[in-house]
Parts: C-alpha cells; sequence; structure tokens
C-alpha cells in the first residue's frame, strides 16, 4: 500500500496545527497508512512545545507587535521560528513496521530520511547519536539551540529540530528544516530578554540550507529533495492525495483550539482531548 503525500502548502499556523492534529487522530482510529506532509506557515509564526510555558520563553508582546502568530503544539519540545523554513510531518500508526515503537527510535529513521534527502541538495548532514552535545543556557527555550540525540547536524551545527507525540495506536512527527537564519531576529522574538552572548550562541549552533551550498534553492526544491530522501530510504511509494471529508470537518473543528489564547498560554484541559 502506497504511503499519503500531502504535498507543499501553505496555511497558518493554527491551520497547520490542526491538519498534522486531524491526520493524527484518523490515521490512528482506522489504522491508515502513513502521511508525509510538507508544509509552511503564514503569515510567520512561532510554535511552542506542548509543555512549554509561553509567557517566559516566548517575547509575546513583541510578536503580537510585529503580526507574528503564536500557536501551541500537542508535540513536546522547544519553540520553533517558522520563517524561511520548511515544515514537514509524518503521522503512522502502530501498524507501521518502517517505524521503530519507540520516540528516539523513530527521530532515527525519519533523521536518516531528511539526511539523504539533504544529501541530494549536496549537504552532508550527520546524524547525531549520543545526548545534548552543551551546557544549558537561557537561550534553550528555543528549539535549535541544543541538539538532542537522533538530531541532524551539519558541520556541528543543527540544521533540523523536531518534535513527537504518540498515542497509543501510532505517532505524529513534525520538524522544521531551515532554508535560512537569522540568529538575532531568532532571539528578538523567541527570548523575552536576549544578550549578545545567546545570539552568538545561535550562530554558532545553527545552520540552514542556504548557508550549506553554493547557489540558493526554493522551498519547492527543497520539498522535493525531502520527498526522494522518504521514498529512498524507506523504499516506499508515495500517492499525492488531499484530506479527506472527516479529516476536514475534523481540522476546522480543531482550528478553534488553536485560535484560543487559552490553549496558546496555558493549555487549557478542555482542549486535551476532542
Amino acid at each position: 500500500m502506497a504511503w499519503r503525500l500531502l504535498d507543499f502548502q501553505y496555511h497558518n499556523i493554527f491551520e497547520n496545527m490542526a491538519i498534522d492534529e486531524a491526520i493524527f487522530h484518523e490515521t490512528i482510529k482506522n489504522k491508515k497508512a502513513p502521511t508525509i506532509r510538507f508544509y509552511n506557515s503564514q503569515p510567520v509564526a512561532i510554535s511552542i512545545g506542548y509543555f512549554q510555558d509561553a509567557k517566559k520563553e516566548v517575547n509575546i508582546e513583541k510578536c503580537y507587535s510585529a503580526g507574528i502568530d503564536i500557536a501551541r503544539r500537542i508535540t513536546g519540545g522547544k519553540a520553533v521560528f517558522h520563517f524561511n523554513e520548511l515544515t514537514y510531518s509524518v503521522v503512522a500508526s502502530d501498524h507501521e513496521k518502517s517505524f521503530p515503537p519507540d520516540i528516539l527510535g523513530t527521530y532515527k529513521v525519519i533523521s536518516r530520511c531528511i539526511a539523504k534527502g539533504l544529501a541530494y541538495l549536496g549537504i552532508k548532514a550527520d546524524l547525531l547519536e549520543s545526548g545534548r552535545i552543551l551546557p544549558e543556557r537561557k537561550s534553550e527555550a528555543y528549539c535549535f539551540s541544543v541538539p538532542s540525540k537522533n538530531e541532524l547536524l551539519v558541520n556541528g551545527r543543527k540544521i533540523c529540530g523536531s518534535a513527537q507525540v504518540r498515542r497509543r495506536g501510532g505517532f505524529l512527527q513534525h520538524g522544521s528544516l531551515l532554508l535560512d537564519f537569522d540568529a538575532a531576529k531568532t532571539a528578538d522574538f523567541l527570548l523575552p530578554s536576549r544578550t549578545f552572548e545567546q545570539i552568538q550562541q545561535l550562530r554558532e549552533t545553527v545552520t540552514s540550507v542556504n548557508e550549506e551550498i553554493a547557489l540558493p534553492v526554493d522551498i519547492q526544491e527543497v520539498c522535493f529533495r525531502l520527498k526522494k530522501g522518504f521514498i529512498d530510504e524507506l523504499d516506499i511509494n508515495l500517492a499525492e492525495e488531499d484530506l479527506t471529508s472527516t479529516e476536514e470537518t475534523l481540522k476546522n473543528k480543531l482550528t478553534g483550539k488553536y485560535y484560543d489564547t487559552r490553549w496558546t498560554m496555558q493549555g487549557e484541559n478542555i482542549f486535551n482531548r476532542l
């Protein structure tokens, strides 16, 4: 059975999070074939991890003044600045044998797919086999500050940050592959207060696709190479499709949750289940 591909689209961050969650629910419920999805969030946005304290780890006032949306994910991890990046998501039920039944094992499989896609762009990405490699610093509220086990490094610098949620029956993993990176702008919005040291740390530990290649590539080219990476690494076929009518209905319902500031700021328990 072919896996489903939802090819590259633009949505706002609230709709993007709702789409991923709707696919996640329906895939587990109906034991459907895996779905791979590529997208970008417009307008520019920040997503925060499920367990993060938005008020402590994001400069909320500055974001809203600049027209930057903020959404809380159902996945864990740290904050992500969705600016000049490509977001991927992979959803699979536990019946899919391509993935092991644990978070780190799944990370490893998906990271290898992304690494293969980057190789087709001429970028050699290495899988970090050990745990975190830097001491804790205040800028760790940001997803790319410190690489974790089974994430990708290019010349020792992180290029892709991912997060995952698992429930009985399957998982959702999504992540951000940076096309360009602006350390100062990122620190402005993601750190309630920033220092020169924190900005310099980001410059030293984070890289991007266009920094690692001679000629810049657009988001469609990167998306094409990543699709090929998944196909070749996993030996799968991808069938391009749309959301089902049930997923579309569920997405519309879930979008209201992601727009709600109670969910964004506190992750209110009333929204934790449908």
